[in-house]
C-alpha cells in the first residue's frame, strides 16, 4: 500500500507559470490550448547541448580487441550485401546526437518521424531499420501578420535561427526566410502523446499563439494508434486594438529525411467539399524500397481560408524559389486559389528537392481568438525486409494500400482530433491528479513512451498474406530454412494426468518453416504432435486455405472481421542495436505493452512461444570467441526475432550463443505467466503452455550438479553480455526460482497437476541451494565464483522477485531478506553514486566502490533502474523506490542533467557519457506504475505455495485501485481438440 506522505519528502515542481505569464495561460484556457499542469518543459532558446558517448578503458579494449576485430570483418561483409549490420559501432551517424528531441509523431508501427522541442522535424524512420536523425530544415510552420492596413508587419519562422547554413546573402533557398525568432519568450511543454509550444508576444508583441501537437496514441484502441498522423492546433489571441490578419504557412520537402536526390518525385494539390485542403508528395525511394506518399492540409472553416503552392524549390532555378515563396505570403498572406486545379507536378529532375506549402489566413478581431489546425500524414502500405518479404502495415486494413489514402488519414484526422484528445485525458487524468505521486513521474511516465512511436516499430496486417516471390530479395537457395521437428508435448486430456516430461523428437523428415506451408497438428492419447509452421496466433493453418498473394484471406474465420486479431508487431532494441524484439530486454519493457496494449503482448509471445519449438541449423560464427554453432536451436528462445528476415531468421545478434544464455528461457516463461494473471486469457495459456514446458526443459540441462539450480558457464551468458558470470548467480538464479514458481502456477491453471509438481518440487531443492550458496546475510553475492567480483552487489539481483511481485506470485524469499538485499541496494548503488542522482549503477563493490570489472559493471542502466524501483515500491520502500527512480529523471531528463529527453539510453556512466540512445529498456517505468496500481486479475488471483496450499493473494489487502476487466480471448487455439482441467 502506497503511504501518501513519503511522496512529499523531496518536492520538486515545474509550474506552467514560471515558463509563461499567468494572464497568457488565462487567455489559452479553453479547448486544451493552455499547456497541461503537469508537463516536461523548456524553453526555445534553450541551447541543444552534443551528448557525450562513452568509452571503453584500456583494459576493456585489450579484452575485446579480438571480438573487435570480427565484429568490423562482420561489418564490413554485411556492407558488402546492401545490409546494414545489426551492432556497427565503426559507422557514425553524419548527426551527431543533441539534446533537441521532443515528441515524436504520429501512431505506432507505420514509420514514425519526431519533432524537436524547437520545432524542427527530425529522427526519421519511415523505411524499417533505417534511422536519419538529421533535421529536413524546409519543413517548418511560419506565421506572417499584418496590422494597421499593413504598416506594421511581422513575419517569421516558429523556429529559433540557429541551425547551420541559416542567412546565407543571396540565397533562394530556405535561408532567405525569415528566422527571427529568438525563444526567449516562448516555450515547449511535452506530455506524450501530445506537446504545446506557446509563443508569448513572438513575433508580435500584441499576438498569443499556442501550437498543439497531437497524435493518436489511445491504450487498447488498436485502430487509431497504427495510424500515421498527427494534428497542429494552432490558437491565435489577439490582445491588441486593431485586427490583425495573420497567415500561418506548412512547408514541408518532399523527402524521407534520407538524401534521395536521384528525381521523379510528383506533388500534387487536392480539396474536399468539407473544407480539408493540401498537397500530396509523392516520394519515390531509393534501392526499390515502397514508395512513400505525405500529405500536408488545413482545415478551411467562416473564417479561415487556406490556399496551397504545389511545388517551390529550395535551390536556384527550376520551379518557383523558396525565397519566392517567401515573399509571395509576405506580401499577399497565401497563394493563388487556381493552383487547386493545377494537378500533378512534372517529376522532379536529379538532384532537385521540391517542397510543398498550405496556406491558412485568417482575421482576428481585437481580444479576439481564431483556432487554425493543421494536418500531417505519410503513407507506406508496404514494409519490405531486405532479406525477407514484404507485409502491409496494419493501417491499411482501414485505409487500403493506395497512396492517396493520405488524403484520407490527413482528413480523418482533422475531424477527430478531438475525440484523440478526449480518450487520452481520460487515460492521463487519474495518474495526472493522484496527489500522492511526485511531478518529475507524472509527466516522465507518459514521455518515456515516446519510444513506442520513435523506437522504430513495426506493425503488420495479418488479415493479408505476404507474397513470396517478386517481394523477397534472395533466391530461394539463400532463404532462411527454420524447421520444427516433430515436437510432442504431452497435456491433460478428458482421460487422464500428463506425464511430467517433455519428449521432443526428430522425425526422419524435416519440416522447414514456410509462412505458407500448412501445419500438422494433431492430438492421439493425450499428446499434441506439431510439426510445420504456425500462422501469428500459433494456430495451425488449414490445407487449401491460405491464398498466397496479397489478398483478403477469407477463407481464415480467425482474422476475419476479428477484434482480437491485431497483427503482428515488432520493435526494435534500439536505434543503435537494430534487433526486433530484443527479448532479455523486452522482459524489463513488456510491462507498457501489457499495461497499454496487451493484445499486442500476447501477440509478441505466441510469436516467441512459436520460436521455442522451431529450429534453425543454418550454422553462424559467433563473434566473442570465433567459434561456430547453429543460428537456432529447438526449446531455446531466441534473443530476437530477427534484422533482415523477422519471424523467419531469428537471432540476428552473434555476439554469443544465445543458446546457451541461462536468462532467455526463465524470461519467457515469466512473462508468459504474468501476462496470463493480467488478462486471464486461458485460450492464450493452452497455445503458448507446450513451449513453456520445452523452454523449461531445455534449462534442465545448465543444473550441472542436480541441486535444481541452473549454474552460468563462465562467459556472459545472459543480457549483461560484457560482464562474466561464474557458476550460481544472483540474477539467473534468481530468475530461474521465479520461473519454476510460475510454470508450477500456470501448470495447475491448466489442470496439468503432474507438471505443478514436478516445477514445484524443483523449486523447493533449488530456493534452498540458491539461499545456501549466494546470501550473505544481508544480500545475494553476483555469483559463486573465485573471481573478484563475486561478492559485488549487483542492481538487477532480484529480478525475479520482481516478476513474482508482478504476478500475483508469493514471495520467492522472506520478506526481512527482499527488504534487506533491497536497502542495500539502495545504500550502495543508488546514494553512494553521486548521492542517488544518477540512478542505480549494476555493480557496488561491498567497501564503497563501483564495480569496475569491466564496462557494464560501471554502468548505470536506465530501464534496470526503473525495475529496480518498482521492486522498491512493491516491497513497500516506496521512499527508497521513487528516490532511485529519481535519478533517471534528474541525469536524464532534467535541465540540469545531461540532456536524454526523448531518447533515454540504454545506460550511461557515472560521468553522464552515454551507450545507445533511443533504446526500447527504459520503458520499464510502467513497472513501477505497475506496482503502485495492479490490475484486479493481479490482485484477486489465488497463489499456490510449496506445501500446494491455496493462499490468499497478499495484495488482496489492497483496495482495488484498477477496475479493468481483461476481454478472454476468443482466438482459435493451437490444440483445438486438447482438454485441459483448468478453472476457466
Amino acid at each position: 500500500m502506497v503511504s501518501g506522505h513519503l511522496f512529499h519528502c523531496t518536492k520538486h515542481s515545474w509550474p506552467a507559470e514560471e515558463y509563461v505569464p499567468r494572464p497568457t495561460l488565462q487567455l489559452l484556457e479553453s479547448d486544451y490550448a493552455a499547456p497541461p499542469r503537469y508537463a516536461w518543459r523548456r524553453r526555445l532558446n534553450s541551447h541543444a547541448n552534443l551528448l557525450k558517448e562513452f568509452s571503453v578503458t584500456f583494459m576493456e579494449a585489450l579484452k575485446m580487441i579480438r571480438l573487435g576485430v570480427r565484429l568490423w570483418s562482420y561489418v564490413r561483409e554485411e556492407a558488402s550485401h546492401g545490409r546494414k549490420a545489426p551492432i556497427d559501432p565503426f559507422t557514425r551517424e553524419s548527426c551527431k546526437p543533441s539534446a533537441s528531441l521532443g515528441v515524436p509523431l504520429g501512431g505506432m508501427g507505420s514509420g514514425s518521424i519526431s519533432r524537436g522541442f524547437r520545432g524542427e522535424f527530425r529522427h526519421w524512420q519511415i523505411s524499417p531499420g533505417l534511422h536519419e536523425p538529421s533535421p529536413v530544415m524546409a519543413n517548418q510552420f511560419s506565421i506572417f501578420i499584418s496590422r494597421d492596413g499593413g504598416n506594421k508587419k511581422y513575419a517569421s519562422v516558429l523556429s529559433p535561427g540557429e541551425h547551420e547554413g541559416i542567412g546565407k546573402l543571396g540565397d533562394q533557398g530556405i535561408s532567405s526566410w525569415g528566422w527571427n525568432l529568438s525563444g526567449q519568450h516562448s516555450t515547449y511543454h511535452a506530455l506524450f502523446p501530445r506537446a504545446w509550444t506557446i509563443y508569448d508576444g513572438e513575433p508580435d508583441p500584441e499576438l498569443k499563439i499556442s501550437c498543439r501537437q497531437i497524435s493518436p496514441f489511445i491504450p487498447r484502441n488498436y485502430q487509431e494508434s497504427s495510424l500515421p498522423t498527427s494534428v497542429f492546433v494552432y490558437t491565435l489571441v489577439n490582445t491588441g486594438k486593431e485586427r490583425a490578419k495573420v497567415s500561418l504557412l506548412f512547408t514541408w520537402a518532399n523527402s524521407i529525411g534520407i538524401p534521395n536526390l536521384s528525381g521523379g518525385h510528383v506533388n500534387e494539390p487536392f480539396t474536399s467539399d468539407d473544407g480539408v485542403s493540401g498537397v500530396l508528395l509523392h516520394h519515390k525511394t531509393a534501392k526499390d524500397n515502397p514508395p512513400v506518399t505525405f500529405a500536408i492540409a488545413a482545415c478551411q472553416t467562416q473564417n479561415v481560408n487556406v490556399t496551397v503552392l504545389p511545388s517551390f524549390g529550395i535551390s536556384d532555378g527550376g520551379c518557383i524559389s523558396a525565397k519566392e515563396t517567401w515573399g509571395t505570403m509576405m506580401q499577399e498572406g497565401s497563394f493563388d486559389e487556381g493552383n487547386f486545379s493545377s494537378g500533378p507536378s512534372m517529376p522532379s529532375l536529379p538532384g532537385e528537392t521540391v517542397c510543398a506549402a498550405v496556406s491558412a489566413s485568417a482575421w482576428v478581431e481585437p481580444h479576439g481568438k481564431c483556432t487554425v489546425a493543421f494536418g500531417l500524414a505519410w503513407t507506406s502500405p508496404f514494409v519490405k525486409f531486405l532479406k525477407g518479404s514484404t507485409y502491409r502495415r496494419r493501417y491499411t486494413k482501414f485505409y487500403g494500400t493506395s497512396e492517396r489514402s493520405a488524403v484520407k488519414l490527413v482528413h480523418d484526422a482533422l475531424m477527430n482530433y478531438n475525440l484523440w484528445e478526449e480518450e487520452i485525458e481520460k487515460w492521463q487524468n487519474p495518474i495526472l491528479r493522484d496527489e500522492r505521486l511526485p511531478e518529475w513521474y507524472k509527466f516522465t511516465l507518459f514521455n518515456e513512451l515516446y519510444f513506442l512511436v520513435a523506437g522504430g516499430p513495426v506493425w503488420i496486417d495479418t488479415d493479408y498474406i505476404p507474397s513470396d516471390d517478386k517481394s523477397n530479395t534472395c533466391s530461394s537457395a539463400e532463404k532462411p530454412r527454420t524447421e520444427i521437428k516433430g515436437v510432442t508435448v504431452k497435456v491433460a486430456t478428458e482421460n487422464g494426468e500428463p506425464t511430467p516430461a517433455v519428449e521432443v523428437h526428430s522425425d526422419s523428415q524435416s519440416n522447414f518453416m514456410d509462412i505458407n506451408k500448412p501445419i500438422d497438428s494433431s492430438v492421439d492419447g493425450g499428446e499434441v504432435k506439431v510439426s510445420g509452421p504456425l500462422d501469428n496466433h500459433g494456430s495451425s493453418t488449414q490445407e487449401g486455405k491460405t491464398n498466397h498473394g496479397h489478398g483478403y484471406n477469407s477463407q481464415n474465420p480467425h482474422l476475419q472481421n476479428s477484434d482480437d486479431n491485431v497483427g503482428r508487431f515488432l520493435y526494435l532494441e534500439g536505434i543503435e542495436y537494430i534487433m526486433w524484439c530484443t527479448y532479455d530486454v523486452h522482459f524489463y519493457a513488456s510491462i507498457a505493452l501489457l499495461d497499454l496494449f496487451p493484445k499486442i503482448e500476447l501477440s509478441i509471445q505466441r510469436d516467441f512461444a512459436r520460436a521455442v519449438l522451431s529450429e534453425d541449423r543454418r550454422k553462424v560464427k559467433f563473434l566473442a570467441e570465433g567459434n561456430w554453432g547453429i543460428r537456432k536451436i529447438r526449446g531455446a528462445v531466441p534473443h530476437d526475432l530477427g534484422t533482415h528476415d523477422p519471424w523467419h531468421e531469428m537471432n540476428a545478434y552473434n555476439i554469443h550463443d544465445t543458446s546457451k544464455w541461462k536468462d532467455l528461457n526463465p524470461k519467457f516463461v515469466l512473462q508468459v505467466y504474468r501476462d496470463l494473471a493480467a488478462t486471464g486469457d486461458m485460450a492464450f495459456a493452452r497455445d503458448v503452455w507446450p513451449a513453456v514446458c520445452a523452454a523449461m526443459e531445455y534449462m534442465e540441462q545448465f543444473d550441472r550438479d542436480g541441486d535444481g539450480l541452473i549454474e552460468n558457464d563462465g562467459f556472459p551468458d545472459q543480457t549483461y553480455d560484457t560482464w562474466t558470470v561464474h557458476g550460481v548467480s544472483a540474477y539467473c538464479g534468481c530468475l530461474w526460482l521465479a520461473a519454476l514458481q510460475a510454470a508450477a502456477a500456470m501448470a495447475v491453471r491448466l489442470g496439468c497437476r503432474a507438471y505443478a509438481e514436478k516445477y514445484k518440487n524443483q523449486l523447493h531443492r533449488a530456493k534452498t541451494a540458491f539461499e545456501a550458496k549466494l546470501w550473505n546475510g544481508s544480500y545475494f553475492n553476483y555469483d559463486t565464483g573465485s573471481s573478484s567480483n563475486g561478492k559485488s552487489i549487483q542492481a538487477d539481483q532480484l529480478a525475479g522477485q520482481w516478476y513474482t511481485f508482478g504476478s500475483g506470485l508469493p514471495c520467492l524469499f522472506d520478506e526481512a531478506k527482499i527488504r534487506s538485499a533491497l536497502q542495500k541496494i539502495y545504500d550502495y548503488n543508488v546514494m553512494r553514486v553521486k548521492g542517488g542522482r544518477m540512478g542505480a549503477v549494476n555493480g557496488m563493490s561491498p567497501d564503497g566502490k563501483v564495480d569496475v570489472t569491466c564496462m557494464q559493471s560501471r554502468e548505470i542502466w536506465t530501464g534496470v533502474t526503473y525495475s529496480v524501483a518498482a521492486t522498491m515500491i512493491h516491497a513497500g520502500l516506496e521512499h527508497q523506490g521513487f528516490t532511485t527512480a529519481e535519478g533517471i529523471f534528474r541525469a536524464g531528463w532534467s535541465e540540469d542533467g545531461y540532456g536524454y529527453w526523448f531518447q533515454t539510453p540504454e545506460a550511461w556512466t557515472i560521468d553522464g557519457h552515454y551507450r545507445s540512445v533511443i533504446y526500447m529498456r527504459p520503458l520499464a517505468i510502467w513497472a513501477m506504475q505497475w506496482a503502485l496500481s495492479s490490475p484486479r486479475a493481479i490482485l484477486e488471483a489465488p497463489k499456490l505455495n510449496l506445501m500446494d496450499r491455496i493462499l490468499i493473494s497478499p495484495y488482496s489487502i489492497k483496495p482495488p485501485t484498477d477496475s479493468r476487466v481483461h476481454k478472454k480471448s476468443t482466438g482459435r487455439r493451437w490444440f483445438g481438440k486438447t482438454i485441459f482441467h483448468c478453472e476457466c
